[in-house]
């Protein structure tokens, strides 16, 4: 079996990278680990962190040999390691380093070239050239600011907006539905412009005090966005259902009323991979699951028509 593409998931989401794959048509071969090998051409996957988009296996008679076959190829490659660690440390240390480090938000996301590799035996490896994610493992790592937010889940946001490479400008308006405790509220208000933040829940009060972020308590779902002067910017971080969170978007992108969404889709119970499909077919839509996603895929959609 020739391999022309690996898919890699998550810790615990290897079924849902099964199930979107098989409803693509493309079957799993085998799985190395948490890497998904299929002989077929590679496809878009939502559940995947990263697609090794041109792997091949390689013959390493030696630990020098295997480095001097990567190095033959290109200068820089991160390790999957899955199998004879020992092994795979010794190539890995006879490469140019690579450093993952942590990224301080908004930076942009790093644009160098870089490939990845695993040992299948001791005497075989798979080398990917191109991947689709610039980060080792697919997951990006950020300074995290431990005293600020009221919890963690501005990791996710800023994930999302550091993988579409756009994030609110100080000017533009950001509408937060489903806002309290605030995380996300806490982290669009760092980057000057002005919050709108939404929840019949009780904000954290740090963050309710800031200066551009506006407290509005209702429901997001009782908004009317046919009447709401338009937003830049339209984030939900909503606990709903995948379907209702649909026909929220859909019902301001019929009004016109953002320019620009990024919502969480929450599976509470089984994986809804058709309301997923629903998103994904939307035209210009970025559907995935980030690192510091849970059970949930990160929909984004940029640059909507707005009514004047």
């Amino acid at each position: 079996m020739s391999i022309q593409s690996a898919y890699l998931a998550a810790e615990g989401f290897e079924p849902e990278l099964e199930e979107e794959l098989r409803r693509a048509g493309v079957a799993i071969d085998r799985w190395h680990g948490p890497l998904a090998l299929s002989g077929a051409p590679p496809v878009g996957a939502a559940w995947a962190l990263d697609v090794w988009t041109d792997p091949r296996e390689i013959e390493i008679p030696s630990i020098k040999g295997g480095a001097a076959a990567l190095r033959a190829i290109q200068r820089n490659w991160s390790l999957l390691p899955v199998l004879h660690h020992r092994r795979a440390a010794l190539i890995e240390a006879a490469l140019p380093p690579v450093k993952g480090r942590a990224l301080r938000f908004p930076e942009p996301a790093p644009t160098g070239h870089l490939g990845a590799w695993t040992l299948l035996s001791p005497e075989r490896m798979l080398a990917s050239p191109t991947k689709t994610s610039p980060f080792l493992g697919g997951a990006v790592r950020f300074e995290e600011d431990r005293a600020g937010p009221p919890s963690r889940a501005y990791l996710k946001l800023w994930e999302a907006l550091t993988r579409i490479g756009r994030w609110p400008g100080p000017g533009e308006t950001s509408l937060d539905l489903g806002a309290a405790p605030g995380g996300w509220s806490w982290a669009l208000a760092q980057l000057g412009g002005p919050v709108i933040a939404v929840d019949k829940a009780q904000m954290d009060p740090a963050v309710a005090a800031l200066p551009n972020v506006a407290i509005r308590t209702e429901s997001a779902f009782g908004l009317e966005p046919e009447k709401h002067p338009p937003v830049d910017w339209l984030f939900s971080d909503i606990i709903c259902y995948p379907a209702r969170l649909l026909q929220l978007v859909r019902r301001w992108m019929a009004a016109g009323a953002a320019r620009h969404f990024v919502c969480t889709l929450k599976f509470q119970g089984g994986t809804d991979h058709d309301t997923a499909a629903e998103f994904a077919a939307i035209p210009g839509a970025q559907l995935f699951h980030g690192a510091h996603n849970k059970h949930e895929l990160m929909f984004c959609l940029l640059d909507q028509t707005i009514r004047e």
